[in-house]
């Protein structure tokens, strides 16, 4: 019990972390639709996001992932006595692990070397100077795991592939993303179409989220759980408190260097490094903790900044 209570407090704080993007582009379409909208949005807008999107996409990847589970095996594989049901998660467990660790590391180095950015360490702003080589350092990166896990398990390879082929596909949405938003903010466009494009949004954000919590458990019902609360704090902040989340200029840094750890802790275990469960939870607590310290020590010294 302790464990699952670590793992899903550690999946709340993660998602509610790495989804400060999110709520800063949902907050400022929000601005912009009637009331009516907004209740829509707090209401069916969450369970879409909880249910919908951060339950059935986990689902689905593990009964991908594991298709002799079926439907109702994918869902409760982790709380099953079957030793077949658990041999079979185990086989398939490195694949999943391999796809979302080089999904969660292209992730960081995009972000490190790509995206602006408050320079919270040392090195960080040498690296924003290296933009032109993120496309050669993820390259370099995926031909060396792939050929290593090649050699273990052509499978496990293939997750890898397809992790960096979910990541530019993902990154292609974000990239427009901004863009679209800043073309609604001038448009005539309905308070329907913005809640639909919202919704759309989230599903491509939400990615991020499901697969750093394979980091923490391939248990489908505590992700539901972990990511869900995330998703529903975040709508919270989103309509609430989103200008004085902003204030905290690092919470960004720590997400991102929390994505770098669980994902090292996934390809650590595709592997077949055995990483104990409260390794990520930890890790997670310890680098959002920081810079969340961080980012409030900088705000007590100039409270009035943006």
């Amino acid at each position: 019990m302790w464990s699952m209570f670590l793992i899903v407090i550690g999946l709340i704080l993660f998602e509610t972390a790495s989804s400060i993007d999110n709520a800063v582009i949902n907050a400022e379409v929000l601005r912009t639709v009637s009331a009516r909208a907004k209740r829509w949005f707090t209401t069916w807008g969450i369970f879409i996001a909880v249910f919908v999107v951060r339950g059935a996409l986990p689902w689905l990847i593990v009964w991908a992932a594991v298709p002799s589970l079926g439907p109702l095996g994918a869902l409760t594989a982790a709380f099953s006595s079957d030793p077949s049901v658990h041999a079979a998660v185990e086989a398939a467990a490195p694949i999943l692990l391999a796809g979302g660790g080089i999904f969660l590391l292209f992730l960081f180095f995009h972000w490190l070397f790509l995206e602006p950015k408050q320079y919270g360490l040392y090195g960080e702003r040498f690296f924003a100077r290296q933009g032109v080589w993120f496309y050669a350092t993820v390259s370099i990166l995926l031909c060396t795991i792939v050929w290593f896990t090649n050699k273990i398990d052509p499978m496990i390879a293939f997750g890898a592939v397809v992790g960096s082929t979910a990541f530019f596909i993902t990154h292609g949405f974000k990239e427009n993303a901004e863009k679209a938003e800043r073309e609604m903010m001038g448009s005539g466009m309905s308070d329907v179409a913005k809640l639909m494009y919202l919704e759309a949004i989230d599903m491509t954000f939400s990615i991020d989220g499901v697969l750093g919590a394979f980091a923490f458990t391939l248990s489908v019902p505590l992700i539901l759980i972990g990511n869900g609360v995330g998703a529903i704090v975040v709508r919270q902040l989103t309509l609430g408190n989103i200008e004085r989340v902003k204030k905290y200029i690092y919470l960004k840094n720590g997400a991102m260097y929390s994505i770098l750890c669980l994902s090292l802790v996934m390809l650590a275990d595709a592997f077949g490094f055995h990483v104990p469960l409260w390794v990520s939870p930890v890790v997670t607590f310890v680098t959002i903790g920081w810079f969340f310290w961080k980012s409030h020590a900088a705000l007590k010294l100039n409270p009035t900044s943006p």
